[in-house]
């Protein structure tokens, strides 16, 4: 049996509403309100998910947890609940890689739990990532040149956010940043903010709470159409520059044995 009732009953009186109140700024009917509040319905999902946006919470949250004044949210990867995770799939019952575009990724912050604005972004297979739950992202900015802003991103679903490795690539998706393609700067860990560096060394890192992460992805691949420069060649200037460079590191290690 799910808490919501309980849950949307604490969470309105803590916020000094009254049924009505709630009812009108949910654009809803009052005895709506009573009857969610009294377990004799449920909200849709539409609706239950506009509860959760209201209270800065998540529907899992208001489903599961029995929210009280000694209840405290939970890092998302330790929470005995399960996250909504909604997926595609194909004819073949295979599961799709769904593309977020960077002019999807503000509407990926609301929408990445709703099954229907899932089913309508763009779709795609990978033969070679055959294992595993995929999500594609396309990346704005030059923060982590040598990648290329429009570059996509093939991100794994992290599940345990345990998992995640200092050093290592990720999509990170944060109620404060939006989607982001960094590198971990640390683990996440509950109540302890996770450092976020760029490959690209004129930006600084920064940090963002564990709570406010919303999904973590484990880069697995990337899609570019712009290809890398090739390496140009030592001219007659730069090897000279490198002997007298060698010479005087030999001269130095020569003095210092003498």
């Amino acid at each position: 049996m799910s808490n919501i009732s309980s849950n949307l009953k604490y969470l309105r009186k803590k916020k000094g509403l009254t049924q009505q109140q709630f009812a009108d700024l949910m654009e809803i009917k009052r005895s709506l309100v009573g009857a969610y509040e009294e377990e004799r319905a449920e909200p849709k999902y539409e609706l239950l998910k506009k509860f959760a946006e209201y209270y800065e919470l998540s529907m899992d949250e208001i489903v599961n947890e029995k929210i009280n004044d000694k209840w405290k949210p939970k890092l998302k990867a330790e929470s005995n609940s399960p996250r909504i995770l909604s997926i595609t799939v194909d004819k073949e019952d295979r599961e799709n890689i769904e593309l977020v575009p960077v002019k999807a990724s503000a509407g990926y912050l609301n929408g990445y739990a709703d099954p229907e604005f899932i089913s309508e972004l763009p779709k795609f297979h990978l033969p070679m990532l055959k294992q595993g739950t995929y999500r594609a992202f396309e990346i704005k900015g030059d923060s982590m040149l040598p990648l290329q802003p429009g570059s996509i991103i093939v991100g794994e679903y992290v599940e345990n956010w345990n998992d995640v490795k200092t050093g290592e690539t990720y999509v990170f998706i944060t109620n404060s940043e939006g989607v982001v393609y960094k590198r971990a700067g640390n683990k996440l860990k509950e109540n302890k903010p996770i450092k976020l560096i760029s490959d690209n060394p004129v930006y600084e890192p920064y940090t963002v709470d564990s709570q406010d992460v919303l999904e973590v992805w484990k880069a697995k691949a990337y899609i570019s159409t712009v290809f890398p420069e090739p390496v140009q060649e030592p001219t007659m200037e730069s090897l000279t520059s490198m002997m007298a460079q060698m010479q005087k590191s030999i001269a130095q290690l020569k003095t210092g044995n003498n």
